[in-house]
Parts: structure tokens; sequence; C-alpha cells
């Protein structure tokens, strides 16, 4: 079972999100700029998309998708990207600034928890409009995201080329199918919502627990908690120095996945 984020961590949150609007450079991604889609129905998913320059030929390209945590939960098709989508579009920003081609996605829903077959629906709708590479498909999150990260990955553990959760939680079964899949888990080491170590008390475990049993198994994720920080750690985190470039380098070995009905759990 998942959970809202507490007030406390929303209300910090809203001030953040006005901090960081005023204090973006110039240039950088506005919230309006992002194309805005819907996946097919039945259930359809509302998305919004951008497309960074840079492109050479027939080039395909990586996906970044970002999940939102449930302060931005609605049907609007805007609010997960309030904030500057929480820190997120920080990495259109730099792929722009360096003239890098990518793509970029932010689905939305209505509840607080993300099922997998509607990140996968998102990455379909998105396979069939923009130019993506299927072997370089990366999910980020936070807050619910981040759980939402890790259940699509251990839904599809052998789709997405990387992970990269913030401030999530997740049950310790299943990690064992996604050991080899590159992450890279920031959390606050004060995070006052998802305790890092014990997430709410429940069976779902903190990153710092997650990434000590991936470890265990053999797994090389890498790991950023902030000592000092609390729970909304995202501008931060997406502003991390090699964040990008670690997400550029992320490559399926095998086949890619097709995500459609009969093939997106393999080539």
């Amino acid at each position: 079972m998942r959970f809202a984020p507490c007030r406390r961590a929303l209300a910090g949150l809203a001030v953040l999100s006005l901090t960081i609007g005023v204090a973006r450079a110039a240039g950088a991604i506005e919230s309006a700029e992002p194309g805005s889609y819907e996946t097919p129905t039945p259930g359809p998913v509302p998305y919004r998309a951008i497309t960074t320059a840079g492109r050479r030929g027939a080039e395909l390209l990586p996906l970044i998708v970002f999940l939102h945590g449930s302060g931005q939960n609605g049907t609007d098709n805007a609010s997960q990207l309030q904030g500057h989508g929480n820190g997120s579009l920080e990495l259109v920003d730099k792929a722009r600034a360096r003239g890098i081609p990518l793509v970029f996605v932010a689905p939305q829903v209505d509840q607080d928890d993300w099922p997998p077959d509607r990140i996968v629906a998102v990455v379909h709708d998105a396979l069939q409009r923009f130019p993506v590479d299927p072997r370089r498909i990366v999910l980020t999150g936070l807050s619910n995201g981040g759980t939402g990260v890790w259940s699509a990955l251990k839904a599809y553990p052998r789709c997405f080329a990387a992970g990269v959760p913030m401030s999530g939680m997740t049950e310790l079964a299943g990690l064992a199918s996604i050991r080899d899949v590159p992450q890279w888990v920031f959390h606050g080491g004060k995070d006052n919502d998802t305790d890092v170590e014990t997430g709410y008390g429940g069976a779902m475990v903190g990153s710092r627990a997650v990434v000590r049993a991936l470890r265990a198994m053999g797994g090389k994720p890498r790991y950023t908690e902030y000592p000092d920080e609390m729970h909304v750690i995202w501008p931060r985190a997406y502003a991390e120095e090699g964040l990008l470039l670690w997400i550029l380098q992320q490559r399926l070995s095998g086949l890619p996945c097709h995500f459609d009905a009969d093939g997106r759990k393999g080539g």
C-alpha cells in the first residue's frame, strides 16, 4: 500500500517549487513548452513530451521517463511539470545547453501509485511518436514516483536500460530480478516522509535498505544519500554533476522490448 506524502513535506515542496520557478536560469524549459499527448483508449494516460535539438539524420534518441509524486496527481496533464518538474527538467535544460538530443516524457496518474502497465503504455506510445532508441529507455521518479520506478523495473526487468529512483521505497521481494539493472538511487538521510531505512514501516523499505539488499545479491547500484536533507531532495539530485551523462551511457545489452500487448516483456 502506498500513501500520500505528509503535509509538512508538501508544504515544503510548494515553497521550494516557487523558489525554483524564480531562480531558474534564462533559457530553461518552460512548463508550457512540452507537447501534450495521451495514450489510446481504453484507460488513456496523459503525458507531456519534449525532444531536444541536435539529432543527426535518422539517429535514435535516448528516452527519459519521469514519474511524479502524489502532490502532482491529477488529470490536467500539467501539474506533473510544476516547479520545473520538481527539478527533473534540469536534465532537459542541460541537454539543450550542451546540444544533446534526447526525448523526455512526463506522464500523469490520478492515484498514489504507478501501475507498471500505465508506464509501459506511455513508453509504447512514445515509441510510435518519437525517434526513440528502445535500448536506451531510462525511468526516473520521486517519492511515489521513485517507488513506481522500482515497480516498473520489477514488472519488466529486461525492458529498461536503467532506473533513477529518488526518495522512494519498495519491497525487498523481487529485487533479485533487477539486480543487474543499472540504478542510481537518491535519498535524504533525514527524510521526514519516507524513511531512508524503513520507508513507512511496512513491507516496503527505504532506499538505504534497498541498496544494501541489491549489493548483497551482487548488484552494483550507485547510491547518493544527502545526510542532512529531508524528503524534497529532487532539485538538488537532478542537478547532480554527472547524472545526465550517466543516464546517456545506459543501454540494454539484450534485445529491446516492444512495449505492446504481445511483446513488451521481451524482444
